[in-house]
């Protein structure tokens, strides 16, 4: 395989493939920004949808600027430019997700099935090792939970399959945080109030996850129509 090529399709994917996971995934914020804005008024400060998309646009500033050699590279990057540029709960919490998956995985060149379930599930256990948030809290572990859980189940069948089951869970898990009375961090404050509104952490989870799932799918189709 050509360097920088991608090989989803045959389980692979390169450092080029999460450079442009974390491009778009910029672009799904930003296009989402009002809407995490709203979702966080309802029970939380109002800043998620800000402090997202300021991160996200400083990360792939940085990528750019910086390019990185490994899958690990590129993550890590991203870790650290969430860490210093986003306030709030967000960069604290997605910086460590990041930075967790980056360690996972900083011997690979490129990421098969494994490492990708190994990189979702250190990037899982940094959360709750942050947060101390579990499942039923109304975080955005209600999405990471059962994204890596039902990307472990798939991962025999492949990248593009492991992450778009991922994706799937990662989305039921967010709009089951809407009924739950909120446990842990601001919106915990309102208590009953917080039921009946959506968690702002596990929406951006899933919306990432998606992206993820959509990428490994271009890419897989991409390829077998190239084979």
């Amino acid at each position: 395989m050509a360097p920088g090529e991608s090989d989803t399709a045959g389980g692979m994917a390169t450092t080029d493939d999460v450079v442009e996971a974390v491009v778009r995934y910029a672009a799904v914020v930003s296009s989402h920004r009002q809407e995490l804005i709203d979702l966080d008024a309802a029970i939380g400060d109002a800043d998620h949808g800000e402090n997202m998309n300021r991160g996200m646009t400083a990360a792939v500033q940085a990528l750019e600027a910086d390019p990185p050699g490994s899958p690990a590279e590129a993550l890590k990057t991203v870790a650290t430019t969430l860490i210093r540029k986003v306030g709030g709960a967000a960069g604290p919490l997605y910086g460590t997700a990041f930075l967790r998956a980056s360690t996972a995985v900083q011997d690979r060149e490129t990421l098969g099935p494994d490492d990708v379930v190994t990189g979702l599930r250190a990037a899982l256990e940094g959360l709750v090792s942050r947060g101390k948030a579990e499942v039923g809290d109304k975080t955005m572990v209600d999405a990471w939970s059962p994204a890596v859980d039902a990307a472990a189940a798939a991962a025999g069948d492949g990248v593009a399959a492991l992450v778009a089951a991922a994706a799937d869970a990662a989305e039921e898990g967010m709009r089951a945080t809407t009924p739950l009375v909120a446990r842990k961090g601001r919106a915990s404050y309102l208590g009953e109030r917080s039921a009946g509104h959506q968690d702002p952490g596990a929406t951006s989870t899933a919306l990432l996850l998606r992206v993820l799932a959509d990428l490994a799918s271009e890419r897989c189709g991409s390829d077998a129509g190239t084979a």
